[in-house]
This record gives C-alpha cells, sequence and structure tokens, in this order.
C-alpha cells in the first residue's frame, strides 16, 4: 500500500521512537545494574521484572479495554494530523523527550551513589511509556486499516 510521504515519516517516526526508547531503558538498565547497592535479586526485581510487567500491561490495556483503545488511537491519528515526526523540529523534540527522561533515570540512579533513595518507581514509570510507544505504533497501523483513513493517507 502506498502512502503519502507525511505518512510513511509518521510511522517511521513511531518505529523510532520505539527503538529508542527500548535502547535507552537497556543502557540505562546496564548503568543501573552496575552503580546500585544490593543483591541481584533486587536489582532483578527492580530494573528487569516490575518494568516488564509494566510495559506489558501499558501495551495491553490500551489495545484490550475499547474506550481506552478508542482515546489512544485518537491521539496517535491527532499526533499525525499535528505533523509529529513529520519535521526535523518534531523529530528532534520527540527523541528529546526520551534524552530528556534518560537523563532523569541517569541522575536518580546517581542519587543513590550519594545517598539517595533507591530509584525502583522510575524503572517502571519508564517500562510503561515503552508499553505505551509500541501500543501507540501498532495503534498506527491499525489506523491504516480502517478505510475513511486509508482513503486520505494513500496517494
Amino acid at each position: 500500500m502506498a502512502h503519502v510521504d507525511a505518512w510513511r515519516s509518521f510511522r517511521r517516526m513511531q518505529v523510532s521512537t520505539c527503538a529508542a526508547g527500548g535502547l535507552i531503558y537497556a543502557g540505562a538498565a546496564v548503568h543501573a545494574w552496575r552503580i546500585l547497592p544490593g543483591p541481584v535479586s533486587l536489582k532483578a526485581s527492580l530494573i528487569l521484572v516490575f518494568p516488564a510487567v509494566f510495559a506489558l500491561l501499558a501495551f495491553v490495556a490500551p489495545l484490550q479495554i475499547r474506550p481506552v483503545r478508542r482515546v489512544l488511537k485518537r491521539y496517535v491519528w491527532m499526533s499525525f494530523a499535528a505533523g509529529f515526526g513529520q519535521t526535523p523540529v518534531s523529530v528532534v523534540s520527540g527523541l528529546g523527550l526520551l534524552v530528556f527522561a534518560a537523563v532523569f533515570i541517569y541522575l536518580q540512579i546517581a542519587g543513590v551513589a550519594s545517598g539517595g533513595r533507591y530509584p525502583a518507581g522510575v524503572f517502571s514509570g519508564y517500562g510503561a511509556g515503552i508499553g505505551i510507544l509500541f501500543a501507540q505504533a501498532l495503534l498506527a497501523t491499525a489506523l491504516e486499516r480502517e478505510p475513511k483513513i486509508r482513503q486520505i493517507i494513500e496517494t
């Protein structure tokens, strides 16, 4: 199916955002594993298990709960209509938000070294964010299959 350039750019941005979010999380997880004190079971739970559960919930819930799916599909369509991922400025700002989140995670990890709180919630929150990013990317694909939307994005 041929798409207008804007839709193609939007879809690429959806995929790029998912990839960047996953890579940023992986880097933060490796960094945290080396820096954070505590037993391996605590690190595995807080860095891998709980965030994976939140990512899965944030991915599955919007796809299975009809009202949530409808709202998120509308958000995805409005993002496309607003030009997200179609200009260099929107690409830089979208990826910049992910980098901002990565810096926040890094600062939370660094804070533990100076006696701060253990950053348990930050990993789960970022995991949930990644789950929503993947749900949005999947819903963008679902939008392509809707006849009215297909008519708009086809050349």
